[in-house]
């Protein structure tokens, strides 16, 4: 039976940017059968020479950044002058996991113990598959597949059907670099073909990036099966600006931790509690602020907000908007002054909603686009029952002058990471985690290398 091919529709004008058909199961059972041959070869390299082969790809992947970047505004949607961005963040993400490698992956020593000779190794799992999506779609995936292949796996990529072209840029890469052939595969998969991988456990570990309902798909397909799951799932991440914040800072980094790339981001801004002191200031500034945005077309560099990926995904965000505007809720932004801004399309005016609470969807549902919604607070302790008021838990953001108030607030928070005067932004040091329904799992730090191997004790006694 012939799969029907996936199509990657643009949203800047629905045109057709390619399409590819899904490999053949013969062809998946021999790459699974060529990624398993590879790795036994590759777990024996040493790690300097693993490290070769890596950063000759990230080199290869930004030599093609001046085709990348409008390829990837067709594919998804996110305007030319933020394209580049995207490539800066993967290069520094590889680079830090290769350059963390020797050391993570170092065997543990228990200490000395006399007559015997002790250490856990860490070896490689096998395979691994990175299941990625299309609103950050080399970030995320990089998250994966270079610490994979440092730790001494071998690597399939299933990317998401929008950003289909993204994993053939990734194959090119590595085979620019003269990885062994078979150690990494792009490969074009259905659903199905994804599930039986999972399910037949042709793989070791699968690292998936996505809604819940797909992740709660790979922990069905894994029932059973032993092998590794990390779930990444998104979120419904918080901003709190307290009474004593540089109200510049805070609004400028958190309009557009809520707007940058449509606000089609994992941990963008999707609500905003303020101190009520400072609540008028902030909302007044945020307003002005995003009145100054640019909604048009991602191809021409004068665009600040691109259109979101699909017309059902605006429709969606609209209809949160809708339905809070019914309860009470006020809009500030008038789609009107935003001339592309047109309902049916993916284009979508930039907005802010007030007079807002915790029964709208707005302020509880995933919204995955340019609106945000604003509060204000009494107190710190109001502040972190709001934020924490959410079955997401993935990053949340401080905006304060006291560092230790700051961080007495995050440890209260139920959250994968805690900013302080900044938000949106993953540190590759710093482990890329989060709580409740944002999944489970690590990537990124040397914590990240835990889930990319598997503990080996020798415990020798001599003589």
């Amino acid at each position: 039976m012939i799969s029907a091919p996936v199509r990657i529709v643009s949203p800047i004008d629905g045109s057709l940017v390619a399409e590819r058909l899904p490999v053949a199961d013969t062809v998946l059972s021999a790459a699974i059968g060529a990624a398993r041959a590879a790795q036994r070869e590759w777990r024996k390299r040493a790690i300097p020479e693993r490290a070769a082969f890596c950063l000759a790809a990230v080199d290869a992947m930004l030599a093609m950044q001046e085709a990348i970047v409008p390829e990837l505004a067709r594919q998804m949607g996110r305007p030319v002058r933020y394209g580049a961005g995207e490539l800066r963040g993967f290069a520094e993400r590889a680079r830090h996991m290769v350059a963390i490698a020797e050391q993570a992956l170092a065997p543990v020593d228990p200490g000395p113990k006399e007559g015997f000779k002790r250490w856990i190794q860490r070896d490689p799992l096998g395979l691994v598959l990175v299941v990625a999506p299309w609103n950050y779609p080399f970030l995320t995936a990089v998250n994966t597949i270079v610490p994979a292949l440092m730790a001494g796996n071998a690597v399939l990529l299933k990317h998401a059907s929008q950003t289909l072209l993204v994993g053939e840029r990734f194959q090119a890469a590595f085979d620019a670099a003269g990885l062994p052939k078979g150690l990494f595969q792009n490969l074009v998969l259905t659903h199905e073909q994804t599930a039986r991988l999972i399910d037949t456990r042709a793989v070791d570990q699968v690292n998936f990036t996505g809604s819940v309902a797909g992740g709660q798909a790979i922990e069905r397909a894994a029932a059973g099966r032993f092998l590794g799951v990390g779930l990444e799932l998104g979120g419904k991440d918080p901003g709190y600006v307290r009474e004593d914040a540089d109200m510049a800072h805070a609004v400028e980094t958190l309009v557009d931790g809520a707007f940058f790339n449509s606000g089609q981001s994992c941990c963008g801004i999707e609500r905003i509690y303020v101190a009520k002191s400072r609540y008028a200031e902030f909302v007044e500034r945020a307003v002005a602020l995003t009145k100054t945005y640019v909604l048009g077309d991602p191809l021409d560099e004068a665009t600040t907000l691109g259109p979101l990926v699909k017309a059902e995904a605006a429709a969606f965000v609209r209809g949160q908007v809708e339905s809070a505007l019914r309860a009470g809720a006020k809009a500030l932004i008038d789609p009107k002054s935003f001339p592309r801004d047109k309902v049916g399309t993916p284009y979508m005016a930039p907005q802010i909603v007030v007079d807002v609470d915790h029964q709208m969807s707005l302020m509880r549902d995933e919204s995955f686009g340019p609106v945000v919604g604003i509060m204000a607070v009494s107190n710190d302790e109001e502040a972190v029952k709001l934020m924490n008021d959410s079955a997401y838990g993935l990053t949340a953001a401080i905006f304060s002058k006291d560092a230790d108030a700051a961080q007495r607030i995050g440890q209260d928070l139920e959250t994968g990471t805690v900013f302080l005067n900044r938000c949106d932004y993953l540190d590759p040091a710093l482990a890329w985690t989060g709580v409740k329904d944002t999944g489970r799992g690590v990537t990124l730090s040397a914590l990240g290398y835990e889930t990319l191997t598997r503990p080996k004790s020798f415990h020798l006694r001599l003589g």
